[in-house]
């Protein structure tokens, strides 16, 4: 018999297993406590938008508070790396252990050299190892004018305008052959040959690791990550095959590391990882990054937390519904609110575009954001935060920044939703 969990517990089991179930550290945050949170992620996904901050800087602020971002850029650009560029949930940075499985399992041809002609693509490739052998690590640019390849470059395609370099590079990094030695200001790649990235392991790509073996080790990592979670959730971890990651599931279950269990209101396989913990309370607060992992399967998101949530940076802005750079606000085990956030670096100032709250929200929302808010723009460099009167939750959270978070909450505050501050 499977043991029956209520939704509380789902949600207090998958924030716990996200480092989200309590407070940040109350000292200064290190490098240690950083590479601890990221071990417990396994990855964090990288997006090249930065209307806020880079996306991976954020779920450790999430986490962790005010800290040091070149902590960050040492993990993964010095020697021994502790995070690593790969495929995974999409373009993220993961754990170095992960790489070699993680090569068996992503082959995402799209995003390559496929469209050259062979005897191209074999030239170039040769070209550029060649020259990542002797040197150091290059951008796609300077590879371009180290090699001397010339090309005539089509605009049909904005943003996907690769040169014949860079298709062949792409090719390389998701054949474990190059990985990403740093990134520029301009957040561009430097290459360089994954054997000076982790010289540890010269002959990693060719280890003979055995596919099966390596999904197994996959599938366990996401089921940490999650603490609680179905085929579905632990397969879209990492991006990878729904029925190998079905066959690893009922491995790990004959092996212990998972066990069924159920969840009420759920009408699908649930499975609980062994490592997984489940905290008396959850007092846990947070911004979340659109691509943080704890919201990258919609469905579960929804199904916990009764949270629909859809990142509208595609949507033509005039039928965006919440805005373009939207981030939930978990509060404790629900999420009460969502913002659309913008740094204005040029004055210094954290937008908000607009702030809506959630049904259910209490009326410490607006308190409790205000709150998160000056913590982020302090994390940020900026002075001040500005609220447009965008959205239902806009008004008390401007009063609550106007007035400072202590004045209020020393008022005390009911539980109900919505609120009007005085």
């Amino acid at each position: 018999m499977s043991a029956t969990l209520s939704l509380d517990q789902a949600r207090r089991i998958a924030l716990a297993a996200q480092g989200l179930d309590k407070g940040r550290p109350a000292g200064p945050v290190t490098s240690r406590t950083v590479g601890r949170t990221f071990a417990r992620l396994q990855l964090v996904q990288i997006d090249s938008v930065n209307v806020l901050s880079r996306s991976h800087f954020l779920p450790f602020f999430s986490r962790l508070g005010n800290y040091d971002r070149t902590i960050l850029q040492r993990m993964s650009g010095t020697h021994p790396r502790r995070m690593m560029e790969y495929w995974a949930h999409e373009a993220s940075f993961i754990r170095p252990e992960l790489f070699p499985d993680l090569v068996l399992w992503q082959k995402r041809t799209w995003v390559g050299a496929g469209r050259l002609e062979p005897g191209l693509r074999d030239s170039v490739a040769r070209q550029i190892l060649d020259v990542l052998a002797m040197g150091k690590p290059l951008t796609a640019a300077e590879l371009t004018v180290k090699i001397g390849h010339v090309e005539d470059r089509s605009n049909e395609n904005w943003g996907w305008n690769w040169n014949a370099v860079k298709r062949v590079l792409e090719d390389l990094f998701q054949d474990g052959l190059i990985s990403a030695a740093s990134r520029t200001e301009q957040f561009e790649r430097r290459y360089a040959l994954t054997a000076r990235v982790l010289p540890a392991r010269p002959a990693l790509v060719e280890d003979g690791r055995d596919p099966v073996e390596a999904m197994h080790r996959l599938i366990d990592a996401a089921a940490y990550a999650h603490g609680i979670g179905t085929v579905r959730c632990f397969a879209d971890y990492f991006r990878i095959p729904a029925k190998a990651a079905a066959d690893s599931v009922e491995h790990l279950l004959r092996t212990g590391r998972l066990e069924p269990v159920s969840v009420a209101g759920w009408d699908r396989k649930v499975f609980l990882h062994t490592e997984a913990r489940l905290p008396r309370r959850a007092a846990g607060r947070a911004l979340l990054s659109p691509f943080d992992s704890l919201v990258f399967e919609r469905r579960r998101l929804e199904e916990l937390f009764g949270f629909h949530y859809r990142i509208e940076i595609y949507t033509p802005e005039h039928r965006r519904r919440f805005g373009y750079y939207v981030l939930p606000f978990l509060l404790g085990n629900t999420i009460v609110a969502r913002v659309d956030l913008k740094a204005d670096r040029t004055a210094g100032k954290l937008l908000v575009k607009s702030a809506y709250g959630e049904p259910h929200a209490p009326q410490a929302t607006a308190v409790e954001l205000a709150d998160e808010l000056e913590l982020m723009a302090e994390w940020l460099g900026l002075g001040d935060v500005v609220v447009s009167p965008v959205g239902d939750l806009a008004e008390p959270l401007a009063v609550a920044l106007r007035r400072g978070v202590g004045a209020i909450r020393s008022q005390g505050t009911p539980a109900t939703w919505p609120v009007s501050l005085p």
